[in-house]
């Protein structure tokens, strides 16, 4: 069955995003309550914000779950002047490698160009080896590194950057 990517808030998104983040996260890195939460928190405040001129939701579903997903936040109050902040990028460990986070990048990437954002940027940690490649083949370059707790757990903060031409 191929992934079906929609865009925009359906109901139970928000549950099914913070599940496949809290579940991977906690197997594999050991985080927590303090992560889970966060997530969950921040994709409903940036949903009860959400403006589809400048922010983009998109998930990927096979039948009626969630495989995937990733958000691109055009009025993130942290973001550089004229940068959108690339969220919550994930991918259910039994869909990888078959092409669906690339499709959910290139999709938030294509409306970041469109939209008129002379660039985009993430945070991530360092470890997360597969997106990490992800990224650099999508144009992101490695901006920042540093030891953080940003999602309540002591990692190797990395910030990647992608500078976007004006489109025409």
């Amino acid at each position: 069955m191929e992934a079906v990517i929609s865009t925009g808030y359906e109901p139970g998104a928000i549950g099914a995003v913070v599940s496949l983040h809290g579940a991977y996260y906690a197997q594999h890195w050991g985080f927590g309550l303090f992560f889970e939460g966060k997530v969950a928190r921040e994709i409903s405040d940036f949903l009860l914000r959400y403006d589809a001129v400048t922010d983009r939701f998109l998930m990927a579903r096979e039948g009626n779950r969630v495989i995937g997903s990733v958000t691109l936040d055009g009025a993130d109050p942290e973001s550089p002047p004229g940068f959108a902040h690339l969220r919550w990028f994930i991918v259910a460990e039994d869909a990888q490698g078959r092409g669906i986070g690339r499709r959910l990048i290139e999709l938030a990437m294509g409306f970041a160009q469109d939209a008129g954002f002379k660039g985009v940027y993430l945070w991530t940690f360092r470890g997360l080896n597969t997106a990490r490649r992800l990224y650099l083949d999508t144009g992101f370059c490695l901006a920042e590194e540093h030891q953080g707790e940003m999602w309540g757990t002591p990692v190797t903060e990395q910030r990647y950057v992608a500078q976007l031409l004006p489109t025409a």
